[in-house]
Order: C-alpha cells, then structure tokens, then sequence
C-alpha cells in the first residue's frame, strides 16, 4: 500500500479533471504566493518609486529591510497585504482556471504529446488579460499603502480615499501598462515551467522538487525580462501620492517611460530589479509547488 501510494503520478492525473480543480487550487495558490513574499515586494515598491525624501531612497534590499524596521517598525513591510489577500485568491482562481481551459480548447492537453508550446504561452497570455483585470484595483491600493509615509492603514480606507480624489481611473490608469508586462511575463513564465518540467520530471511522476526549479527558474527569467515594465506600472499606480507634478500628471505608460528616463537614464529601468527576481524566484517556485499540490489534493478527494 505504501509503495502504491509513492508511485501516484502526481503529473499523471488527468490534466482536464475539471476547471473548479483548477480554479480553487489556484485561488490558494495565489494566496499562498503573495502573503510569503511580501515584505520583499514591499521593498520593491519602495526601490521603484521616485522618491523626493532621502529617507525614502535605499541603496539595497538589506539597506531598505534595515531602515524601514528601525523607523516605522517591521509592521510597515506587511502594509497593503490585505488587498493582496482580498484580490490574489479571486484573481489567481480566474487565472488557472482560465489557463487550463484555453490550454484545453487550444490542444495542450492531446494525449501522446508532452508539450505544446504554443497552446501554452495562449493560454498563459489569456489567463493574464483575464487576472489581470480584477487584479489591478487591488495592486493599486497595495502600493499606495506600500509607500513611505502612507497615510493608508486600511485597504477599504485606500479604495474609498482614491476613488473619490481620483476617480474609477485610477484604479486602471496602469492597466495597458500590466499587460503589456504581465502577458509576456506570464507566456515566458509558463513556457520556461513547462519545458522545464517536460525536461527534469519527463515521466510526470510525482516530484515537488521538480515544480519548486522549474517554478522558481521561471518566475527568475520572466521578472527580470519584465522589470522596466514593472517600474513604469509602478510609478503610475502610485502617481497619486507623488508630491512631483510630472509624475502626479503621468497619463500613461509612454508618459511614464519619458519620466523614467530622463531621470534616471537606461538605470531608472532597472530599479527594484533584485528584489523582484528574489520575490519571484521563491514565490514562483511555492506558487507552483502549491498549485500542484492543491489540485491533487482536490482530485484525490
């Protein structure tokens, strides 16, 4: 019984099981993700944002962990995970459950045939348009809340404070930004996962270890291809509590990009680069490991 229990092919369940599997598994997934993280993606904001206090410019992730602790206390590196919370369960069910469909619809899962590459990045591209849109109201509270001096405690106080000073805009003035970052990100992302688990794990027996390397190796290449997107999201998601003029009237992603560059030269692309790939490269990594896990777990019940 034991032996028959450790050959479970964990890859081998059948991969069109059902989309409330795939959706459930990935709602949890996401949460599990984004809480773990956090801090470190706090940092990020923070490294991203043209800040004009010196208090709030950090030489490195230790430079930025140090500091932040010892004036505004530990607490400040988990300001706005609610808002992750609210939206990463909702917004990652949407996006498994809508990648493992078009995956489906696509031919990705035809018998005798390990990987469809192609099936795959569509997939992964429409899980994104699809996350994406329910995700970005709460990205942009959780970076307003990131911030150096938020005045926010409350991601329901944030939500109401930028929808009446701001409008419904606000909330996706960084939209046409995310996806032009978030739809590679996520086709290279589950590209790379896919190859890498077709690569090291080619029997689809079960082996954690496997997802954790392809999922972290992943998320590693993707965020670090992305990241010049990822600070002009950045800068548009948080233009709000920008004292600077030009950012505060920042209309989009091209605005956005002029800015990056003409203060900070080819440079101001990378901010937040390392804190990014060490965000992605464990989230990613328990994020798949976690999904996986989750959906058989459901199955088997």
């Amino acid at each position: 019984m034991v032996e028959a229990i450790e050959e479970v092919e964990y890859e081998g369940l059948p991969p069109n099981a059902g989309l409330g599997v795939s959706m459930v598994a990935g709602a949890l997934a996401g949460i599990t993700e984004h809480a773990v993280m956090f801090p470190v993606d706090s940092i990020k904001t923070r490294m991203q944002v043209f800040a004009t206090s010196p208090a709030a410019v950090y030489t490195g992730i230790g430079n930025a962990f140090t500091r932040i602790s010892a004036t505004e206390g530990a607490r400040a590196l988990w300001r706005g995970v609610s808002s992750v919370i609210m939206g990463a369960g909702p917004a990652h069910a949407v996006h498994f459950g809508t990648y493992e469909m078009i995956k489906e619809f696509a031919g990705g899962n035809v018998e005798g045939v390990q990987h469809q590459w192609i099936a795959t990045s569509i997939a992964g591209a429409s899980a994104t348009i699809a996350s994406d849109a329910l995700m970005n109201p709460f990205d942009v509270i959780k970076q307003r809340m990131q911030v150096h001096k938020s005045e926010f405690r409350s991601a329901f106080t944030c939500a109401r404070t930028v929808y009446r000073n701001e409008g419904l805009a606000a909330f996706y003035i960084s939209y046409p930004t995310t996806l032009t970052m978030t739809v590679p990100f996520t086709a290279v992302q589950f590209t790379v996962y896919e190859q890498l688990k077709t690569l090291l794990n080619p029997n689809g027996s079960y082996s954690p270890t496997t997802h954790m390397i392809s999922g972290g190796l992943a998320g590693a290449v993707a965020g670090a291809v992305t990241t010049p997107l990822d600070v002009a999201k950045t800068l548009l998601q948080t233009r709000g509590t920008s004292s600077d003029a030009e950012i505060r009237h920042a209309k989009g992603m091209v605005d956005a990009f002029r800015i990056i560059w003409s203060r900070d030269g080819m440079k101001g692309f990378a901010r937040g680069l390392t804190p990014r790939v060490l965000t992605f490269m464990p989230s990613n990594a328990l994020c798949w490991l976690s999904y996986e896990f989750f959906k058989a777990a459901i199955r088997d019940n």
